[in-house]
């Protein structure tokens, strides 16, 4: 548990790090909330898309290994949250504006 968490924040770190810096170039805050929504929005669907292609292949080659099949089911759930989150990004950019102001 320790080690997935620890490689989490690593990849947190390091996608933090890679913020374009064009994201950040912007005359108004409201334009840096609109560039990093569509960065973030990338990321998230082409994480989605990934974990979908994974869970897809683990189910394939489950061969009826009720384990297996939970683990795949579990990458597919997973991609499905990745694709609601990168659908609400425009909701949550919103949200983020209006607290702003």
């Amino acid at each position: 548990m320790r080690r997935k968490l620890a490689l989490t924040i690593a990849a947190a770190a390091v996608l933090m790090l890679c913020v374009p810096a064009v994201a950040l170039a912007a005359g108004s805050l409201n334009q840096v909330i609109d560039n990093l929504r569509l960065w973030v929005a990338g990321l998230l669907a082409t994480a989605a898309t990934v974990l979908l292609m994974i869970g897809g292949g683990r189910y394939m080659a489950a061969s009826g290994d009720p384990g297996q099949i939970e683990r795949a089911k579990g990458a597919i759930r997973a991609a499905l949250g990745g694709y609601a989150l990168a659908l609400l990004a425009p909701v949550l950019a919103g949200i983020v504006r209006h607290i702003i102001g």
